[in-house]
């Protein structure tokens, strides 16, 4: 995310009102939005633009919303996915979170609850990222060392 960015996310819902309500409450609170209303459609704007976060109805027309998480996996691994269903059952949870959905919300959906749940996966996503950067630094400095060593070590060659 650039500078005084707080993330970009795209709504994957089928329906219109959803979508729409969804998206301008999240440019309230300062997103990038974009939406898509099948499958299809996520996947090719996932390979041509980066989001952050997916809101994915786990029904949508052209696949299963748990399939459409594996498919946007491939687009952009370090994407957070959330499941959003008007059906709520265990089974789903579980599918969703196994395919690597990273949460699970249930229509109607709450927008507080939204809300919180969207800036909680942005900052897990924001510390993964960090922790990332951090052990490459550490990688490339133990490496440095370890051929500064091997240098030191070599015999000398002599005329």
């Amino acid at each position: 995310m650039s500078e005084g960015e707080k993330g970009r996310i795209i709504v994957i819902d089928d329906d219109e009102g959803i979508r729409r309500v969804v998206a301008i409450a999240l440019g309230n609170e300062g997103y990038i939005t974009a939406t898509a209303s099948n499958g299809k459609e996520a996947i090719e704007k996932s390979q041509t633009n980066f989001y952050n976060l997916a809101l994915i109805d786990i029904r949508l027309p052209d696949m299963d919303g748990t399939t459409l998480l594996t498919a946007m996996k491939e687009t952009t691994p370090e994407m957070r996915k959330i499941i959003l269903t008007g059906f709520p059952a265990l089974q789903n949870a579980i599918d969703a979170v196994n395919k690597g959905g990273d949460g699970y919300l249930v229509k109607p959906l709450n927008m507080d609850e939204l809300l919180r749940t969207v800036r909680q996966q942005l900052e897990k996503q924001r510390e993964v990222k960090e922790y990332g950067q951090t052990k490459v630094a550490e990688y490339v400095e133990t490496r440095i060392r370890e051929m500064q060593a091997e240098e030191h070590t070599k015999p000398s060659k002599s005329p």
